[in-house]
């Protein structure tokens, strides 16, 4: 998880770690394989990565499974084989039964969702999720964290995100982003630390938030 204020960097992180921003200064590494400069090189890079920005506008005319199937086919999958894996991947998000609707009917949630699909339909090492969760109400965050969880032995996920609630122990580590710099990385308890009994997760997150990010910010 990448956790900050807004304006702390992590949309920017995340373009440039989706190689759609190009740094000025050193370079993105995924498992020792660096961002690249060349256009064979990026081609192969983009494969292995997939972007959801916060902002998603469905394609205007195409079906949930259609964008699904789209997706993959940019990715390199033939058409069959995109529009074959597009229904395990919407099962895999629960949106197996809006397949046939139209993408641009879905909400803000199962956009996000089918967005995800989209990643997993071609096989995407790592996926990228700006603010997955703005906007959710609480049931539809705790099914946007069982979805995670499911997927999460198959791929890599980074989600970023300014709200402390989403903090939870189903993310491996976070990440704390403040003004383009880190003051801390570890896991959730390690970020966290000692509470009481009676503390309110919640509670203990905001503070350790409060505690490496100024009041004034």
């Amino acid at each position: 998880m990448l956790l900050g204020p807004n304006g702390a960097g992590k949309s920017t992180l995340l373009a440039l770690a989706a190689d759609a921003l190009s740094p000025r200064a050193g370079r993105v590494v995924l498992e020792s394989v660096g961002s690249p400069r060349i256009r064979a090189s990026r081609r192969a890079y983009r494969s292995r990565v997939a972007w959801l920005p916060q902002q998603i506008t469905p394609f205007p005319g195409l079906t949930v499974r259609e964008h699904v199937a789209y997706a993959g086919w940019l990715k390199g999958l033939s058409r069959r084989d995109a529009w074959r894996r597009a229904v395990g991947a919407l099962d895999v998000v629960d949106l197996g039964a809006k397949a046939d609707l139209r993408a641009t009917e879905l909400s803000g949630g199962q956009a996000r969702r089918m967005g995800i699909a989209g990643a997993l339909v071609h096989d995407s090492e790592v996926i990228l999720l700006d603010e997955p969760t703005a906007g959710l109400d609480p049931s539809q965050r705790e099914r946007f964290r069982g979805i995670l969880r499911r997927i999460a032995p198959e791929v890599a996920v980074v989600v970023s995100t300014h709200q402390t609630e989403d903090v939870h122990e189903s993310y491996d580590r976070v990440v704390l982003l403040h003004r383009g710099r880190v003051p801390f990385e570890g896991t959730v308890r390690e970020f966290v630390g000692p509470s009481s009994a009676t503390e309110d997760v919640r509670d203990s997150v905001a503070r350790a938030y409060a505690r490496h990010v100024p009041e004034e910010d």
